[in-house]
């Protein structure tokens, strides 16, 4: 999300976003884990077997509660984006992590979150333990026993004192860990943990400890046991709008606000588009954000029609309950660029792109990933880097925009993760040498300096309660999902610089620096090999990445290929897929004042040079324009779109998608 993204057909000015993060800025500990490698049973895959036995907790139950919290991560004891510590992810947010982050006492929500339970964990657990807080959080032996502890207290509760006899007698307890407060949100995360231990799960931490969970078979909870943890119901009442959403994550619906502002000006309504897709008109991508606000603070911006932005989707980090905001057949204005967001369904992330080196919450990926596979399964959306974006894969609309648009998730979000989530892993589909690549340099391995600068009462619509951060902060040596790129096969080289962030000069760092930075998933044309290096053709460039045998940045994969058509010097690039003036009947030509809206304009500052080429995201598809400018719908052609005869190529150029009329080019066909 980052900034409210204005309504295209108003002459008015965009509401600025609200909101310095909670959490935000936090830079990467240095505490290390007291898990050594020696002595199996002081790695961690022995501290969950011990803590499992103190406690009697069944290790299955254990292991597959901090997999859905964790994916059974310590991270160097660092606090996560919740105030979580440690495996198990107990929480202590303090007056200290919110005073640091700007949230003042004035704050209605300074007091809620300074008593809330679910944001104390660790205390709870300490306590059991009969040791400091402190403790819980640094020390991991601590932190797993603690949390086998919690589980412990919740299960006898539920049994009148005595623990479960059987695995599937746990559920209510494994619910209870979630901290949800809703019925359905808890009942969701104790059956991913329930399908966690069905399945199995064997990964090696960012730290390099190998963990295995072995499939557990024949499990039948009851899953009524939720109605133990005397939770709220939240299935929407009779009557209300239903989520659309699939069943196993117990969404819920809360409108976003469609309303007029100005009953002189039916123009003047937010905060989103009335459409029937994809009933003429397609939906063709998803499009994940992260919110740089609070989950309550999202929802509320998104309830306020002077916002001027919204999303369809919102996923709660805690425990990843998902809230539906926009019906999927209507349009969001959620990412700036029409040519997009009119063929998009958005999913905001409650998490804020500025936390590098800190992590998204698993329940947050998990739930995402779940609601995209059904969004994709729905509207035959393919499941790749070309059509299930971030916003910073969607470029800004016109020349001005070019620089200003945004780059959330950012560098913190997994893509390798998130894809493998979806059942569609990014992996090798050609052999060595082939001509297209997608990169893939890992994530816990592919460690990245990155830092950002902003003024934050410049992009907030509000005074207070929030206030500005130190500059820069930094994510030092952090987890990052893309490949640095330079101008030659030298890490001294100059890294690559877009014409639109950096006139002169050469590329940085910075986290929203997108002009040297290629993303995982994404597939690009090689242009060079030279041993260590690839170079690839990258926004009319040749850009190079560390990429070795031993240290490998990217895979081999079958793709087509568009090519500018022999004797083209060069051809125009575009960041818009807007259809022919002619397309436009006379009479709303008329209404328009004598001039057809939303012209199809080529960057200035972008072209595909003969003998570079560049990765199509699939067949042409036609230019189109859909037309809302009534909030009654009352203007001539008002709810129309507007279908050109030129076709476009969608093409990964750089860090973000574009298109080159389907007449400028040639198509070498995938091997």
């Amino acid at each position: 999300m980052h900034l409210p993204l204005g309504h295209p057909t108003r002459h008015r000015a965009a509401t600025l976003a609200a909101a310095l993060s909670l959490l935000a800025g936090l830079c990467v500990g240095a505490v290390s884990s007291t898990a050594g490698a020696a002595d199996p049973q002081s790695t961690r895959q022995g501290e969950f077997s011990a803590a499992a036995q103190e406690f009697g907790v069944p290790l299955p139950v254990l292991e597959a509660v901090s997999y859905n919290e964790t994916r059974w991560e310590a991270h160097a004891g660092q606090e996560n984006a919740q105030a979580g510590y440690g495996p198990m992810n107990l929480t202590d947010l303090t007056t200290r992590e919110l005073d640091a982050d700007g949230l003042t006492t004035r704050s209605p929500r300074y007091a809620d979150l300074l008593t809330a339970p679910a944001e104390h964990t660790a205390a709870a657990a300490a306590h059991l333990l009969g040791t400091g807080t402190a403790g819980v959080e640094s020390d991991e032996t601590l932190n797993i026993r603690g949390g086998a502890a919690l589980l412990a207290s919740y299960a006898r509760s539920y049994g009148h004192g005595r623990p479960p006899r059987t695995v599937d007698g746990w559920y209510a307890a494994a619910a209870r860990y979630s901290q949800a407060t809703e019925d359905k949100v808890a009942q969701v995360f104790a059956d991913q943990v329930w399908s966690t231990m069905t399945a199995g799960a064997d990964r090696t931490t960012q730290d390099g400890q190998r963990i295995t969970l072995a499939p557990v078979p024949r499990l039948r909870p009851d899953r009524a046991d939720v109605r133990k943890l005397g939770l709220t119901e939240v299935t929407p009442p009779p009557g209300t709008q239903r989520p659309q959403c699939p069943a196993s994550l117990g969404c819920d619906f809360i409108p976003a606000a469609y309303a007029l502002l100005d009953p002189s000006n039916p123009a003047d309504y937010g905060s989103h588009d009335l459409a029937d897709r994809p009933h003429g008109l397609p939906i063709r991508y998803i499009t994940l954000h992260s919110t740089d606000e609070t989950y309550d603070g999202t929802l509320d911006l998104f309830r306020d029609p002077t916002y001027a932005a919204g999303a369809h989707y919102v996923v709660r980090s805690q425990d990843g309950q998902v809230t539906q905001m926009i019906p999927t057949q209507d349009i969001a204005w959620d990412s700036a660029n029409r040519s997009f967001y009119q063929h998009s369904i958005g999913i905001e992330q409650e998490a804020w792109a500025t936390h590098g080196a800190t992590w998204f919450s698993e329940p947050l990926y998990r739930s995402t990933a779940a609601l995209v596979k059904y969004l994709a399964a729905t509207y035959d959306i393919p499941l790749d880097r070309a059509h299930i974006l971030g916003h910073d894969n969607i470029p800004g609309s016109s020349e001005g925009g070019m620089a200003t648009q945004h780059w959330d998730p950012g560098p913190g979000w997994d893509w390798q993760h998130f894809f493998d989530l979806l059942g569609a892993p990014i992996h090798a589909t050609a052999g060595p040498g082939a001509a297209v690549v997608a990169i893939k340099p890992g994530f816990a391995a592919n460690r990245q300096t990155t830092t950002y600068c902003d003024d934050v009462q410049g992009y907030k619509q509000f005074p207070g309660p929030y206030q500005s951060f130190d500059c820069p902060v930094t994510s030092a040596d952090a987890p990052a999902s893309f490949v640095p790129l330079y101008t030659a096969p030298d890490t001294a080289a100059p890294l690559l610089a877009d014409p639109y962030l950096h006139p002169t000069g050469t590329g940085t760092t910075a986290m929203n620096d997108w002009g040297d930075k290629a993303p995982t998933g994404e597939r690009y044309v090689v242009a060079e090999r030279r041993p260590g290096w690839t170079a690839i053709w990258f926004g009319g460039q040749e850009a190079w990445f560390q990429d070795s045998a031993r240290h490998p940045a990217a895979v081999p994969v079958t793709a087509a290929r568009i090519v500018p058509k022999p004797g083209r010097t060069s051809i125009p690039v575009y960041t818009t897929a807007y259809p022919e003036p002619s397309v436009y009947p006379p009479d709303f030509i008329a209404f328009e004042g004598g001039t057809a809206p939303r012209p199809q304009l080529p960057r200035t500052e972008y072209t595909i040079p003969a003998g570079q080429s560049y990765v199509a995201a699939g067949p042409p598809t036609d230019t189109d324009s859909y037309y809302a400018l009534y909030y009654d719908g009352s203007a001539p052609y008002d709810r129309h779109d507007f279908v050109g005869t030129t076709q476009v190529y969608e093409i990964t150029y750089n860090h973000r998608m574009a298109f080159v009329d389907a007449a400028d080019v040639d198509v070498i066909p995938a091997a």
